[in-house]
């Protein structure tokens, strides 16, 4: 029997990966969405390439937009530092304006054309940066907008905005993703990464990355710079 669609956002980091593994895990055929906005650690998109392999995603596409041409923030301006002294409890300088709701619409447009009536996507409101497009709140608000906006939903087939991780924290995440055959070392969740993938371990991602490996009682299988 065919299986049902479902479309996964990839980052190509850690949560990502993890999304991909449930969705693969839940009975569908997943197909990968990555997003080249600008972004300075453009070697996440050749970790995403990895992963989608690694994880058996039926096709992986990779969409372009210039977020970049505005700025506003330390992933897509070269000119702003990327904070390395850990969370201050603000919004930080490495919040992108619009990312998720972008990518989000993005998948939306994808999954409709495919038929897919599930998206999944890696926010996490519990070990994350204070970004406020991965709280609960955003995620239920897009679920209902795209189906007023989208021929699909109004003709009853319903989009459903799955984020499996958001009440997960980030050792909870590894250890289920471990539990799923994740191969954490294909991954680069670092603000900063050079060409190589290489992390810089001062970044918040890296903390984050590296607290939970700790946490979760698995070996970290970052490679570092």
């Amino acid at each position: 029997m065919t299986k049902p669609r479902a479309l996964v956002l990839l980052s190509g980091g850690l949560d990502s990966a993890t999304c991909l593994a449930i969705a693969r895990a839940e009975g569908y055929d997943a197909y990968a969405l990555s997003v080249e906005y600008g972004q300075r650690h453009a070697a996440e998109l050749a970790a995403a390439q990895r992963v989608a392999k690694a994880l058996g995603a039926v096709a992986h596409r990779t969409a372009h937009v210039d977020l970049g041409q505005f700025g506003g923030s330390a992933l897509t301006d070269a000119s702003l530092a990327v904070p390395i002294d850990g969370l201050d409890g603000g919004i930080p300088i490495t919040y992108v304006p619009a990312r998720n709701t972008i990518m989000l619409s993005i998948a939306m447009a994808w999954a409709e054309v495919l038929g897919a009536e599930h998206i999944y996507v890696g926010v996490n409101a519990v070990d994350y940066s204070g970004y406020p497009d991965c709280r609960p709140a955003f995620i239920e608000a897009f679920e209902k907008m795209a189906n007023l906006a989208t021929k699909a939903g109004v003709e009853g087939h319903r989009l459903s905005i799955h984020a499996p991780l958001i009440d997960l924290s980030k050792a909870d995440i590894i250890r289920r993703g471990t539990a799923l055959g994740v191969d954490y070392g294909l991954t680069v969740s670092c603000y900063q990464a050079n060409d190589d993938g290489q992390a810089c371990g001062l970044c918040d991602a890296c903390r984050l990355r590296k607290a939970g490996f700790e946490a979760a009682g698995v070996p970290d299988p970052t490679r570092y710079a």
